[in-house]
């Protein structure tokens, strides 16, 4: 357990995300930013004289050289595994943005590392702390949905420069499919899924994925980098209506079915009802700052990761099947990927 004037620090990545990691850790008053880390010198300086933080072009040196309490980790992709690992080893509590690794096996390595160590490991699931989908997640634990019939997941926009390690599935596809899991209840036995690849270098832009849960709830999930504007959404049917999230503008709907009104029929046709549409309230509120909340907490209190490596591992693992199931054209069966909790 630690106090809450004593957390140092360290921020492993220098990105998009891991700007606004930088933004919102140098702001806090209950942490010291100590040091940041990244290999492009021009925004790392920059970085190192908005914060005060000491600079170092080499995330690993940094975990060395620092008495650091935490590590948040917001470098690509492709280094999650070798960062994460290092400060593990080393007693460090972890926040690694999601994905959680690029494999499977790079993931189970950090969630078995963690538990054999006793290290704190959160993965940074950002969209499980949007107060819409919170709202939506208390709601449905709530039993306004009897039962749910699907979710379906829209995650588009245009293709970002700063993505070459991964394709959309990992590094998009990842985040729904977590949500998926989490508002479902439980974790899929099926997957399919088709992909493309228009633009991307090396990889897929464009999966659309169908998951099947053993509830009889069917998931549809469309990611892509194909889409002239950013679109973040997400839809739960159940017998008694429909939810609807906006993740960007953090709205939360509900649209009341129709099953118990009686149809009019005009000249043998049934007449098209429109379920009547309310706006929930929603407290707006920036999920990073909550992520962070969840993580500083956790690592005060000696209690458990808000979201543990174990469901992060999920994540990739679901991802990847998703890969499998369009290279091989057909149903992939989903088998857990044996690891512990973390």
């Amino acid at each position: 357990m630690t106090t809450r004037a004593s957390l140092r620090v360290g921020l492993a990545g220098l990105g998009s995300m891991g700007r606004n990691h930088l933004r919102n850790l140098a702001a806090r008053e209950d942490v010291t930013l100590a040091a940041v880390a990244d290999p492009n010198e021009d925004v790392l300086s920059s970085a190192a004289d908005q914060s005060g933080a000491r600079p170092y072009a080499d995330p690993v040196e940094m975990i060395d050289e620092e008495r650091l309490d935490a590590l948040v980790v917001a470098a690509p992709t492709t280094l999650h595994h070798g960062i994460a690992l290092h400060a593990i080893e080393r007693g460090v509590p972890v926040l690694v943005e999601k994905p959680l690794a690029t494999t499977v096996a790079e993931g189970r390595e950090l969630v078995e590392a963690a538990g054999r160590r006793g290290v704190l490991l959160q993965v940074g699931h950002i969209e499980r702390f949007n107060p819409a989908v919170l709202a939506l997640g208390e709601r449905l634990r709530g039993g306004a949905l009897s039962r749910i019939f699907s979710i379906r997941t829209l995650r588009a926009g245009p293709f970002p420069a700063r993505i070459r390690d991964v394709g959309v599935a990992v590094d998009l596809a990842t985040h729904d499919v977590d949500i998926m899991c989490h508002l479902a209840g439980a974790r899929p036995d099926r997957v399919y899924a088709e992909t493309t690849q228009h633009i991307h270098t090396s990889h897929e832009d464009l999966v659309f994925g169908l998951l099947h849960f053993p509830g009889g709830t069917v998931g549809l999930l469309d990611a892509n980098w194909l889409t002239p504007e950013k679109q973040r959404r997400i839809t739960v049917l159940g017998a008694e209506g429909m939810f609807e999230v906006d993740y960007l503008s953090q709205a939360l709907t509900f649209t009341r079915g129709t099953a118990e009104l009686s149809p009019t029929f005009l000249d043998g046709y049934a007449a098209t009802f429109a379920g009547e549409t309310v706006q929930l309230p929603v407290t707006p509120a920036e999920p990073l700052r909550r992520e962070l909340d969840a993580f500083f907490d956790a690592i005060r209190t000696g209690g458990p990761a808000a979201i543990p490596g174990s469901d992060g591992l999920w994540a990739v693992a679901l991802a990847n099947l998703l890969l499998e199931s369009a290279a091989a054209h057909r149903p992939i069966a989903v088998h857990p990927p044996e690891v512990p909790h973390a």
